[in-house]
């Protein structure tokens, strides 16, 4: 079995998948409609986050992963952000982590 997961972020860069999930995933490029990007603080530093906005598009990437990888990322991303299903520009339905409080 795989899923699907939309990247927009550090998950994006081949060290970051190396060192959370052990290998780099195999992706494509797609985009996200009606979410904006903006930013979030975590102990002194700051990463990418991502929330509804009717008329904003975000680009990212489709990551492959197993189930096992995606508990893998679930860990890495902790509490301040929640796993939603979402329907990307291409059709696929994937995974996004996004601002638990749109």
């Amino acid at each position: 079995m795989q899923e699907l997961l939309f990247v927009y972020g550090t998950l994006r860069e081949g060290g970051i998948q190396e060192r959370v999930i052990g290998r780099l995933a195999p992706g494509e490029p797609d985009i996200l409609d009606d979410y904006f990007r903006s930013t979030i603080k975590l102990s002194g530093r700051t990463y990418p986050i991502i929330s509804p906005r009717e008329g904003s598009v975000v680009e990212g990437e489709v990551l492959v992963l197993t189930p096992e990888e995606l508990k893998k990322i679930d860990r890495y991303e902790g509490p301040a952000y929640v796993r939603r299903k979402v329907t990307l520009r291409s059709g696929k339905t994937a995974w996004v982590y996004q601002n638990p409080k749109p």
